[in-house]
């Protein structure tokens, strides 16, 4: 699947005849933590720690998020977004903040920018509600490093992190050892249902967890890419 060739193709079709006109500009920058996330009542989020950072881009009035570990800063027209080559985390970050914006500026999505302070505890208590409701006691296999979430959920399922921070891998993480890419394919065997952070969508890695399994991508940055792809999205306290 060519994904970033389809959301190529839709943010043309959605941003139509304003993609050259100079009042359309996108701003993207980096947030610091407390503005991206508040003040949450535990301090090991990956924003928190310095990990990623937050882009922000801006369309009119419209915002919209994505996570990265590549920060910068760039303003251009909807045109310039969509020629951008996505080598890079950055360049991919920068698109994916700006389709967020211009389809929530549209009316296409909600919930393009991220929640704060004791939202994401909530988020993550009524995560265990919804795969119970969904899918009775699956094994899960968890991508990304979000504590509220596991914490929660390893209270309830059988369930395997995978994360890309060197910091947390092999490291025992709410009575697990969190694993490193090198198991991706044993842990999605494994699970019943995968659970992906939403910012495979701008470190490039979206597609590995796309096959014959329910798949559930959580967060902001993923908002614009669920809508034009037709993934499910989990994200309730998404502003």
């Amino acid at each position: 699947m060519d994904l970033y060739g389809v959301l190529k193709t839709e943010f043309v079709k959605i941003a139509g005849g304003i993609m050259d006109e100079h009042i359309a500009v996108v701003s993207a920058r980096t947030l610091t933590a407390k503005e991206a996330i508040g003040t949450p009542d535990r301090d090991d989020y990956p924003l928190l720690k310095g990990k990623e950072v937050m882009v922000e881009a801006v369309f009119r009035e419209a915002k919209g998020h994505a996570f990265t570990d590549m920060p910068g800063q760039l303003e251009g027209t909807l045109r310039d977004i969509i020629e951008l080559p996505l080598a890079s985390n950055f360049q991919r970050a920068v698109f994916i903040a700006s389709l967020n914006a211009v389809m929530r500026s549209l009316g296409l999505i909600e919930g393009s920018v991220h929640c704060r302070d004791k939202e994401p505890a909530s988020c993550a208590r009524q995560l265990v509600e919804t795969v119970e409701k969904r899918f009775g006691s699956p094994r899960i296999a968890f991508v990304g490093f979000q504590p509220a979430m596991i914490g929660q959920l390893a209270g309830h399922f059988p369930i395997r992190v995978l994360d890309l921070d060197e910091d947390n891998i092999g490291k025992e993480k709410f009575g697990l050892i969190v694993e490193g890419p090198e198991a991706t394919e044993e842990a999605l065997s494994w699970g019943d249902i995968i659970l992906a952070t939403g910012s495979t969508c701008v470190n490039g890695t979206i597609t590995k967890f796309i096959g014959d399994k329910p798949v559930i991508f959580y967060g902001v940055s993923v908002a614009g890419v669920a809508k034009a792809c037709g993934f499910e999205r989990y994200c309730p306290y998404g502003h």
